[in-house]
């Protein structure tokens, strides 16, 4: 029995030294083992795959999120090798396929052709339901905004609105693909965060401030989680419509943001300053409260975390060791570990001077990473990782 994604891989010892743009790489850990898949005397192997999901023409990728399956990406590609501004969103799939999913309106009324951009930043657990924003031309007058979008493949991208202002934002969408959140103007000074359901668009306050930001949403919508204004700082909230928007505290600073939650919306990740005014990472449940998740470092080193698994187990995000990003996983039973030393415990070797640099995106069971990688001459990827049936086994 083997774990894998079932994906045209391409093996490499190392990546080229000649490489001098970006690639965007997805990388598989995939894991053989025999008897039954969850016994304790299973011995595994482990394969490192790396495959080029390529781009839409120039010469960087970079992916946003990945589905609940571990077998859909999307996030923004280069169209033109002339100018690092001209990207669209794209959807990736595990044949190989990185399709272009265009931009919303391009023409003015006067007949004016712009230069459009966009990007995908959320997934639905399908993968048939892309959200994100693009360039989007208004008029009266005639204004290039930002407006949040939903894709489908019958519908396209659709131009999901605002709150009264012009331009909009979508951050993420439900397992189902039913609801999005992001954030949008209310007024030209004013942003809150949104729920979209059904072609409508809420608006879900703030905590007494001027601007609220949604990051994330729960599995079937109910729960959104991002930060907000206080009036005299920020903080991680959590939505529901029962309870409206709840004020999440900080580890004992100021300021505090959340940037994922789990399926059935009781656990939150994010990150927060500590006492000490340091930025550290957190997890949060109604029972434990805000709970520090430390750093890879030392106590006054940086840790945020960014992304968390269905079932509120597995905490991935990045962590500063020695004035530098490192990637991050965490559960209760390891703690923070170095992803870098998670894929070595499997028999992993990563190719020479890579640095597992920054989480983009998690599957459900936690096992499928998204992961930024610096391959030691300053270039960013993405790559994703599979664990062994012992660590699925051992996971709190």
């Amino acid at each position: 029995m083997k774990t894998s994604l079932a994906l045209p891989f391409t093996r490499h010892s190392k990546l080229p030294n000649h490489v001098s743009f970006l690639f965007a790489f997805f990388i598989t850990l995939m894991v053989a083992w025999v008897g039954d898949a969850w016994g304790d005397d299973d011995e595994a192997k482990s394969d490192l795959v790396i495959v080029e999901i390529g781009n839409l023409g120039g010469y960087s990728s970079r992916v946003n999120a990945v589905s609940a399956d571990g077998r859909t990406l999307v996030g923004r590609s280069e169209i033109e090798q002339s100018t690092a501004l001209s990207h669209h969103a794209f959807l990736w799939t595990a044949d190989g396929r990185m399709q272009d999913l265009g931009t919303l309106e391009a023409t003015s009324k006067y007949g004016r052709k712009y230069h459009m951009i966009s990007a995908a930043t959320g997934v639905s657990a399908d993968g048939s339901v892309v959200v994100g924003f693009s360039n989007h031309v208004t008029y009266a007058p005639e204004y290039i905004g930002l407006r949040a979008f939903r894709w489908t493949p019958d519908g396209g991208m659709i131009d999901l609105g605002a709150l009264g202002g012009a331009d909009s934002k979508a951050t993420a969408v439900s397992a189902n693909g039913k609801v999005v959140v992001g954030w949008a103007y209310t007024q030209p000074l004013d942003v809150h965060a949104f729920r979209w359901v059904d072609g409508v668009m809420a608006d879900l306050g703030t905590l007494g401030g001027k601007a609220s930001y949604a990051n994330a949403v729960s599995s079937d919508g109910s729960v959104v989680v991002g930060f907000s204004g206080t009036g005299r700082t920020s903080h991680a909230f959590r939505w529901t419509a029962k309870d409206g928007m709840q004020d999440l505290g900080t580890l004992g600073g100021a300021k505090s943001a959340a940037s994922a939650v789990s399926a059935d919306g009781r656990v939150v990740v994010g990150s927060s300053e500590t006492a000490e005014g340091v930025e550290h990472a957190f997890r949060w449940t109604a029972k434990s409260g805000m709970q520090d998740l430390g750093t890879l470092g030392n106590a006054g080193d940086l840790s945020r975390a960014k992304l968390v698994s269905a079932d509120g187990r597995v905490v991935v995000g990045g962590s500063v060791i020695d004035g530098r990003f490192h990637a991050f996983r965490w559960t209760a039973d390891s703690r923070m570990q170095l992803v870098t030393d998670w894929l070595a415990a499997s028999g992993v070797v990563l190719p020479d001077g890579a640095i597992l640099y920054d989480a983009k995106g998690i599957s459900a069971d936690g096992s499928t990473l998204v992961i930024e990688i610096y391959p030691g001459v300053g270039l960013a990827h993405a790559l994703a990782v599979v664990k062994s049936a012992k660590d699925k086994k051992s996971a709190p």
